[in-house]
């Protein structure tokens, strides 16, 4: 077992121009987290950071979670398995697809279990993990998304990273808030808790209010610190033709990729917000661009 994923890799901070954000007399910069890791990419590092900590202090000899066909996590699990000498396995939405996540998550040696639908949706039953237990003995259980308490604390370190770099390289003193996606909310609550009510942090949500996003940032950071937008575009996944050309249009000025899940509806959402004058001239935001562009390929 190696100790590499205590020591976060640093992403860069840099400056975001678009049209709409001049026109609007904002400054933006975006913290590019989709550049730290090949593999253990975007936000999931950090999410992932302190449950790698826990199953190392556990001797656990394996790690098992859940996702998609398409999952982020999954497949930053499955990397920081075969990289730090783990053991890992995946808890699969639906039934058998050969995708290229899929492919990826079978390649780096994690074993694949396809639950249905149904058996899915039981993933936050009392008793959901004691079959899994039982035949992964002292495997360490990580929440969907690398969520819980320990996602959340490993995400809080996003902050230190920005703000160690604000003056030197965009030469400023302060910030005045955060914009990011918000899928299971773990990340989003992370910075709210580093946050502790300095900064405000803007969560735009990949998925609709009743998958629980809004209780799940309650439990884990309070109800004060931040706000949700509705970001999601009709549901989770659910990609539309004018999301895919914001992201054309946006990747065309600035070079930067973008996925449609998380960071393009986020970015998409940004925009509304913005030109529905809900910020002043010389605000100063910091977008969080927190990966995921491995799930691209399950829709180009």
């Amino acid at each position: 077992m190696h100790a590499e994923f205590s020591s976060l890799p640093v992403a860069p901070l840099q400056s975001l121009h678009l049209p709409w954000l001049d026109r609007a007399g904002l400054q933006v910069a975006v913290l590019r987290l989709d550049l730290i890791d090949p593999l253990i990419s975007g936000n999931k590092w950090f999410k992932l950071r302190d449950h790698l900590i826990q199953a190392k202090a556990a001797g656990a000899p394996g790690l098992i979670s859940l996702g998609g066909n398409h999952s982020n996590h999954l497949h930053a699990l499955a990397a920081a398995g075969k990289r730090f000498g783990l053991a890992t396995a995946g808890l699969l939405r639906g039934h058998p697809q050969d995708t290229p996540t899929v492919g990826d998550l079978q390649a780096m040696g994690m074993h694949l279990h396809w639950l249905g639908y149904g058996g899915y949706r039981a993933r936050n039953e009392p008793g959901f993990w004691t079959p899994w237990q039982a035949l992964y003995p002292n495997w360490y259980c990580i929440p969907e998304g690398g969520g819980g308490l320990h996602g959340a604390q490993g995400c809080a370190l996003i902050v230190e990273q920005a703000q160690a770099q604000l003056l030197p390289a965009l030469g400023w003193e302060d910030y005045d808030a955060w914009w990011l996606a918000a899928g299971t909310g773990t990340t989003l609550a992370g910075l709210v808790l580093a946050e502790a009510g300095k900064h405000w942090v803007h969560g735009a949500l990949a998925v609709p209010r009743e998958h629980g996003v809004p209780a799940t940032v309650a439990s884990l950071a309070g109800a004060q610190g931040y706000q949700l937008h509705d970001a999601c575009r009709g549901g989770f996944a659910r990609i539309d033709a004018d999301l895919l050309a914001f992201i054309a249009e946006t990747e065309r000025h600035t070079g930067m990729p973008l996925e449609a899940v998380y960071t393009g509806k986020a970015l998409m959402a940004l925009r509304e917000q913005v030109e529905a004058g809900q910020f002043v001239p010389g605000t100063r935001l910091i977008f969080l661009h927190t990966g995921g562009l491995q799930g691209r390929r399950g829709y180009l």
